[in-house]
């Protein structure tokens, strides 16, 4: 069975930094990208990172690039996001998920459906 258990969430106040770590139990995902959504409260889930199998190739939302990085290490099954100079307006509920493809096609990082699985997502709330 197939578990992704996200850690590192917390209270931290803005310009903080907190690093995120996605364990993945139950396969190997070395052949997967894997990536780091959030949901705002009253907002829609969005994709905020995330990187090819072998970690060579990554993506950032525009609104994280500069202040984020996703890592993985596939000897230990894991994908991290290391959060720096945090905003409050960063605050969301934090889930990382397992793409279907090695590399996503072009253009279709974004694109949820193409992620087979779901961790339960970690709270991360910065205050001003």
């Amino acid at each position: 069975q197939v578990r992704l258990v996200e850690s590192g969430g917390g209270l931290v106040q803005a310009g903080g930094s907190l690093r995120l770590s996605c364990a993945a139990s139950g396969r190997t995902f070395s052949r997967n990208a894997m990536g780091w959504f959030r949901q705002a409260p009253g907002k829609e889930r969005e994709l905020v990172a995330a990187i090819n199998g072998n970690g060579g190739l990554t993506y950032y939302a525009d609104s994280v690039k500069g202040r984020f990085t996703i890592s993985r290490d596939n000897a230990k099954n894991t994908v991290y996001l290391q959060m720096n100079s945090l905003k409050p307006e960063d605050t969301a509920i934090f889930y990382c998920a397992v793409h279907k493809y090695y590399i996503p096609s072009y253009g279709t990082w974004e694109r949820q459906g193409d992620y087979d699985y779901w961790g339960q997502g970690t709270q991360v709330t910065v205050s001003s």
